[in-house]
């Protein structure tokens, strides 16, 4: 008997909507994620552009861009940093004279210079040195001022740093801004600079902020074009580079609300126009490095230009015409960054870099439909895997979902080599991944409870490798209700009321338990499916849940071999010595096959997997004349016919309790090996006579038969029959029969 829950649950093929609707809710979860900008989710987007970086990075192109690096090396040989100014100003006096269009120095002067010759005086007169030489002293130039005028002799952009420190001054700038749309407010606001001298900031032809942001994990990925004190733009250094080298007045900046714009909220940079450079640039006025490897021709370490070791030709023929970025790149002035190709990079190498990429024209860019088109490959591929999934499989599955992260990656790697797009499959490759486990997920849960819930209701009804098989593929059963071709056991213990009345109500159990159990392992070891037990019944049934094509002989060996167990458990064998055991127990046993209804049978308030029809009802009524006819197993005609080879003999023609139609019903008395033997063979001919001469009516030929058959009949413990024929032989020949007898037998009960 199953339980009742296995009728609401279908394991026949079909498309299970939990792991659907699961799949689509993920899908639309990495959307709104994706909306969201998660930031650990956005990471994985920026690391993987920087794979895309070291895979590919930019070839170092000769473009009027040159870096002066104060490197260890000139610290070693021209002392420590900082430098007098007036070191400083010969550095810029002889890039000027080498023809560099413009020294941007990124490097702030903030604080007057300690060596110029009236701070060293003042330090002279606290400690009480001579007043004439303290005077002498004050009367020197003085260095920030001998900068200043190597300034306007050169034409300098300076650098200075932007903070949100209360108390900084202002920024400087001598760049003007023409803005199209409304003020971008997208750009990163400031409250303070921490700003160069005012001698050397007027005497600068610009200024520009140094202030580079790393992303959260430290990595530099951008540099900010603009930046914002207020309502006032500022240039970076880069920026005001390009604008100084080409005389540009003002720099033009194009925000999202511009005439003819149509995307991104409004305040948004789209681009910056210097001179004749136009960069496209991300919403806050960055610029997307995208680095090269180191390239020793970009690089002219300073002392090279301050000891003498480039003659004027060689210096003229570094910098002429070309952009002079001067930097700190010495490992103790710590002016160093991490970038996606190289853990410690020069900050000056960043503003080269960007400057080198507006002159190129070559940018990384996030096109304004980057957005709308990675959140539509999430929706196509998270909800298309949702919806095919289930009807693919894991395995399909699987290879659908690698084969589509495969091609959202390329996708991605193409758009990044050949257009500088960057386009970010994270979301997909995320949607793709997490559907799938999500679905496969729900599926594997789903099949284990069905599996758990498979062995938890059929493990007492089936045998062992029948559960395995069920487990192992629910689909093969049909439940509900169908009709199979089907054979169907009833058996039933002998006087089991006399017994009962012999044993008090727990050994009754325990006799019942110490007798079924073996019984029903002889089923299970046959492939039966055990259906219920009415008190000491057992129905019992083969070709359901699961298909047996060889049932009838199942059916068959197994009640055979009930009667074997029966046997040595009369004998004590295999019996626990505590049970108490009523003397030689029989059973008998009633099989029979035929088109039956089999599936979940009763009310909506318990049901049980089971089965009804004629032919479960006549094998009851068949195993019930086991009695009457005094053999331990009895047979159905429609069994009889599949079963050719076995030992059968006709019992008698038999109109059942409930059945008009007239039933043929058979003794099976072994297997074919008994079939085989002389004895079985003469009992079943002489069997045979003695039925023809019965119905026939040939009374004196019916008893010589009946003579010949009580020799052969007792070996096979037909007694019982041969005696039953002779009373009737002789009953009929006292009082024959009226015309139209069929020697059909009406039984009076079930």
């Amino acid at each position: 008997m199953v339980a009742g829950l296995m009728a609401r649950r279908r394991f026949a093929p079909g498309i299970n909507r939990t792991p659907m609707l699961a799949g689509l809710l993920v899908a639309a979860l990495i959307a709104l994620l994706q909306v969201l900008h998660l930031p650990a989710i956005d990471r994985l987007g920026l690391l993987l552009f920087d794979g895309f970086q070291r895979a590919a990075p930019r070839a170092y192109e000769d473009v009027p861009v040159r870096v002066v690096d104060i490197d260890d090396e000139s610290i070693k040989r021209l002392g420590q940093w900082p430098w007098p100014r007036n070191t400083v100003a010969r550095l810029t006096d002889l890039l000027g004279k080498a023809g560099a269009s413009v020294v941007a120095y990124d490097i702030v002067f903030s604080e007057p210079d300690r060596t110029s010759p009236a701070h060293i005086a003042d330090q002279l007169a606290r400690e009480g040195v001579d007043a004439a030489l303290v005077g002498a002293l004050r009367k020197l130039p003085d260095n920030d001022t001998r900068l200043a005028k190597s300034f306007q002799a050169t034409p300098v952009v300076l650098g200075y740093f932007l903070v949100n420190a209360p108390g900084g001054a202002e920024a400087p700038s001598r760049a003007g801004f023409a803005v199209g749309g409304s003020l971008p407010s997208a750009v990163p606001d400031f409250r303070a600079a921490i700003a160069p001298l005012p001698v050397l900031s007027e005497a600068a032809a610009g200024a520009g902020s140094l202030s580079l942001a790393s992303d959260s994990d430290g990595i530099l990925r951008s540099v900010p074009l603009l930046a914002r004190q207020g309502q006032k733009l500022l240039p970076s250094l880069s920026l005001e580079a390009l604008r100084v080298a080409q005389g540009a007045g003002s720099i033009q900046v194009r925000t999202s609300d511009a005439s003819g714009e149509t995307a991104g909220a409004g305040g948004q940079v789209v681009a910056v126009k210097v001179g004749a450079f136009e960069v496209p640039t991300m919403a806050s006025g960055g610029l997307w490095l995208h680095h090269t490897l180191p390239a020793p021709a970009r690089v002219i370490p300073a002392w090279k230009i301050l000891d003498g070791s480039m003659t004027s030709e060689q210096l003229e023929q570094a910098v002429s015409g070309r952009i002079v970025f001067v930097g700190a790149g010495s490992i103790g002035l710590r002016d160093l960054v991490a970038t996606p190709l190289r853990d410690r990079e020069l900050g000056v190498i960043a503003h080269a870099q960007a400057t080198e990429q507006i002159v190129l024209g070559h940018f990384l860019l996030r096109p304004d439909w980057a957005a709308g088109l990675e959140m539509a490959v999430v929706l196509v591929l998270g909800f298309g895997l949702a919806l095919l999934l289930p009807r693919l499989g894991a395995a399909y599955g699987a290879t659908l979902v690698v084969a589509g992260i495969f091609l959202v990656g390329a996708g991605s790697w193409l758009a990044f080599v050949q257009r500088g797009y960057l386009l970010d499959p994270v979301y997909p490759m995320l949607a793709l991944a997490l559907v799938y486990s999500t679905q496969t997920a729900l599926v594997f849960y789903r099949e284990e409870r069905q599996r758990a819930y498979i062995h938890s209701a059929f493990d007492r009804y089936l045998s062992p490798e029948l559960v395995k098989r069920i487990a192992a593929d629910p689909n093969r059963l049909e439940l509900g209700g169908e009709e199979r071709e089907m054979t169907v056991l009833f058996a039933d213990i002998r006087s089991f009321s006399r017994i009962s009345e012999q044993l008090a109500p727990k050994q009754v159990i325990a006799f019942l338990i110490a007798l079924l159990t073996p019984l029903c392992d002889v089923l299970l070891g046959r492939k039966a499916t055990i259906d219920k037990f009415i008190g000491d019944a057992i129905l019992a049934f083969w070709n359901a849940p699961l298909d047996d094509p060889d049932q009838h002989r199942n059916a068959a060996r197994a009640a055979l071999a009930m009667l074997g167990k029966l046997e040595a458990l009369n004998g004590g064998e295999g019996r626990d010595a505590a049970i108490v055991w009523p003397g030689q127990v029989q059973i008998g046993i009633g099989l029979n096959c035929g088109l039956c209804c089999v599936g979940n049978m009763g009310s909506a308030q318990r049901l049980s997997y089971s089965l009804i029809g004629d032919t479960v009802n006549l094998t009851s009524r068949i195993e019930g004349l086991t009695k009457f006819y005094g053999v331990p197993i009895a047979i159905g005609s429609a069994l009889r016919d599949k079963l050719p080879d076995f030992a059968v003999l006709e019992l008698d023609r038999v109109r059942v309790v409930g059945r008009d139609r007239p039933e043929t019903i058979f003794a099976l008395l072994g297997d074919e090996k008994l079939a085989e033997t002389a004895g079985y063979k003469r009992l079943r001919e002489t069997h045979d006579a003695l039925l023809s001469d019965y119905r026939s009516r040939d009374w004196e030929a019916a008893r010589l038969a009946l003579s010949a058959l009580d020799g052969c009949a007792e070996p096979f413990g037909l007694g019982q029959l041969v005696a039953l024929y002779g009373e009737r032989i002789t009953a009929l020949s006292a009082n024959p029969p009226e015309a139209g007898w069929d020697g059909v037998y009406e039984a009076r009960t079930k």
